[in-house]
């Protein structure tokens, strides 16, 4: 283990790397998916997308097929060798709420695999609704809890305010910052629980626990009713929890969240993502957050690409109008 500006990191717990012939196949697919229609929020387009997933080599639909079942005691999986050219990329964007409408191979990669998981889903009220959305750098944004700051970023669930957060989230790099400073980190329940006195699992248990939407919804001070952190299978636990936006709402609550908090950080990893690396992380267990990093804002910051995944979207449907991907609430 090496610690990186007081962060200690391990190396990435699960990569897969394409073959440079398996790449070439998923640009094919990805460029014959782009032919179609010109917007990748068009549910004609994610159809098309689940179809072409089916066209993709085997090893990556196998290795997608066992994460969605099982996504390990880390919960995060690193594939490596998309079809991602930095050269030819535009600029990168640095406005706030920056999204990818037209249809581009890196967006088209990102739903192809989020239909080989599951399905895509977006939230109407964060980035107004895309399914692909950049995750960069914005001028004046620096501080900022979310995924336009370049502050260290908290770790969290994705959404963990919402009654219908992703199943996965998806981080597709375009390019990577200047002096390749960020870090992608996760850290999982599985490998945290261990660590945990039976007292503060008890604690994190119980629903005793409140969390706020984060500040890219645009909400103000709603939170959640009161919440457990740790739910499900005690011996395989989901986990609910923003350290930005949760608090605990009784003096034992706080300290079991400063007990998770550190028990996470001693089993986190840290992914040095480059162009063309596609991160996963299973929302479930499995919490993300950043390095910090010092952008440029010259056109060549670091540029990812992000999709959310429901394993079950029915679950959701009252929340989608016309059955779509979006939810409005």
């Amino acid at each position: 283990m090496t610690v990186i500006s007081g962060i200690p990191t391990r190396p990435n717990p699960a990569v897969f790397t394409l073959t440079p012939d398996d790449t070439a196949r998923i640009d094919a697919a990805a460029r014959a998916l782009c032919g179609t229609l010109p917007e990748v929020d068009d549910p004609r387009w994610v159809a098309a997308a689940r179809s072409a997933w089916e066209e993709l080599p085997a090893p990556l639909r196998r290795t997608a097929r066992e994460f969605r079942r099982h996504s390990g005691a880390s919960g995060a999986l690193l594939v490596r060798g998309l079809p991602v050219d930095a050269a030819t990329l535009p600029p990168t964007p640095n406005v706030k709420g920056s999204v990818q409408r037209g249809v581009s191979v890196p967006a088209a990669v990102l739903l192809m695999t989020a239909c080989g998981l599951g399905d895509p889903a977006a939230f109407r009220a964060e980035k107004s609704g895309a399914l692909v959305q950049d995750v960069v750098p914005v001028p004046g944004q620096e501080t900022f809890q979310g995924n336009a700051g370049s502050v260290a970023l908290m770790m969290h669930n994705e959404n963990a305010f919402h009654e219908h957060r992703p199943d996965h989230v998806m981080l597709l790099c375009l390019r990577a910052d200047h002096e390749s400073e960020a870090g992608l980190r996760t850290a999982g329940i599985r490998e945290a629980l261990p660590l945990l006195p039976p007292a503060v699992v008890e604690a994190l248990s119980s629903p005793e626990f409140s969390t706020q939407p984060p500040p890219s919804f645009g909400a103000g001070d709603e939170a959640t009713p009161a919440h457990p952190v740790l739910f499900g299978d005690p011996q395989d636990p989901d986990i609910r929890v923003d350290f930005a936006a949760t608090t605990g709402l009784s003096p034992r609550a706080e300290d079991a969240l400063r007990t998770l908090e550190k028990a996470l950080d001693d089993v986190s990893y840290t992914h040095r993502l480059a162009a063309g690396d596609l991160a996963i992380v299973d929302n479930r267990v499995t919490l993300h957050g950043r390095t910090a990093f010092t952008p440029r804002y010259d056109g060549n910051d670091r540029w990812l690409q992000r999709t959310f995944v429901m394993t079950d979207l029915r679950r959701s449907r009252g929340f989608r109008p016309q059955d779509g991907y979006i939810l409005t609430r």
